[in-house]
């Protein structure tokens, strides 16, 4: 398991490396890429079957989750998750609430940004930090690690909250109102948000912590966002729930408990 690495042991995760066989989903979820291309109908069905998994540690039994009005995943009650994918790569992350007020995941091919792409993303300020982490770590893609991390740090505060916002809510925010600092580039970063719409408590400017790596050809990041002071945490004694499927010989049968048959922040 790569991304558990990232993660609190609160944390379910599961991550695949191939695909799924069988196509299956909830109809609700059916309805999301009706009209997709079947390589991205693939992805789909298995960031939803890594997500059931993940839940089905934490004791849910398997339900739709479908894509809300805002774009981010609906969850069940009292859970909070994020689903990346890329080129050879899709994973779930799901935790309950009483142990996080925010969680967001991102996985990108460890490759170079497309030409413009990083003047598009980042401020002056980052750009400053990313060519002397390049002097010092040239062999890391700071411009790709830079925009995973901006992913993993909208899905984890601006995303709906289960149960306690409704899923039309959009929280806009550019790529370059997050300001991420790397520090010495050795696994952690610091990301300031203008203002945090999904996580609880009042608007207004954040601080969130979050971590990345580089490993099998992947650029990972993550963003874990503990519960405000006086709410619950976990144990650190907890073990983490993971899995690692792959390949996807056998999993047809779990897709078959589900009813029915059978790209962006928006997963």
């Amino acid at each position: 398991m790569v991304i558990e690495r990232l993660l609190p042991a609160s944390v379910s995760v599961c991550e695949a490396y191939a695909d799924a066989p069988d196509h299956r989903l909830f109809p609700e979820e059916r309805a999301v890429v009706r009209r997709a291309v079947p390589r991205r109908v693939a992805e789909f069905a298995t960031g939803r079957h890594c997500a059931r998994r993940a839940l089905a540690r934490l004791g849910i039994a398997p339900v739709p989750i479908p894509r809300g009005a805002a774009g981010a995943p609906v969850w069940p009650e009292g859970v909070l998750g994020s689903i990346t994918h890329c080129t050879g790569y899709r994973a779930a992350v799901v935790v309950p609430m009483a142990y996080a007020d925010g969680i967001g995941i991102d996985a990108e091919p460890d490759a170079e940004l497309p030409d413009g792409m990083l003047r598009a993303i980042a401020g002056a300020a980052e750009l400053g930090r990313i060519a002397a982490l390049t002097g010092r770590r040239p062999r890391v893609g700071w411009g790709r690690v830079l925009f995973s991390a901006k992913e993993s740090v909208y899905k984890a505060v601006a995303a709906p909250r289960p149960g306690l916002r409704d899923t039309a809510v959009r929280c806009e925010m550019d790529f370059k109102d997050v300001d991420v600092d790397f520090g010495a580039g050795d696994g952690g970063f610091t990301a300031r948000v203008p203002h945090a719409c999904g996580l609880p408590g009042p608007p207004g400017p954040r601080e969130v912590q979050g971590r990345w790596t580089a490993a099998h050809g992947l650029v990972l990041t993550s963003v874990f966002v503990p519960p405000a002071e006086g709410r619950a945490t976990g144990s650190a004694s907890q073990q983490h729930h993971s899995e690692f499927i792959l390949p996807f010989d056998s999993v047809g049968a779990a897709f078959a408990a589900a009813p029915g048959e059978v790209n962006s922040r928006a997963r």
